[in-house]
This record gives C-alpha cells, structure tokens and sequence, in this order.
C-alpha cells in the first residue's frame, strides 16, 4: 500500500530536485502543498497531476 502524502525529501527525489528548491517551491506557491503543525507535505496524487501538467480534482486545504 502507497503512502497518501510524501514528504519534502520524497518529493525532491522523485523529481530530481533538492530539499532547498522543494522548500522554496512551497514558499512561493509554485508546487502544491499541505502545512499541518509546521509540516510540509504533499498528497501524492497532486503531485503525480502536477507532474503531468494536470489539473488534480483533490482539494487541499
């Protein structure tokens, strides 16, 4: 079974990228994301959608 969310470090080695630019991606709105109690995180089936130019029918809050 597949995690729902990924984390910083997932999400800069699934798309080849470092922790430093997933951090600066969020901060600027250019990657979707979640904060929960500081955390960041993204729900993993945005990502893949945004990956692929996609628009995702999850809503984040």
């Amino acid at each position: 079974m597949q995690k729902i969310t990924l984390t910083v470090i997932e999400v800069s080695e699934l798309i080849s990228v470092s922790t430093t630019t997933i951090y600066a991606m969020a901060r600027e709105g250019q990657i979707p994301h979640i904060r929960i109690r500081g955390r960041i995180l993204f729900h993993r089936e945005v990502i893949e959608d945004w990956l692929r130019g996609e628009k995702s029918q999850v809503k984040l809050a």
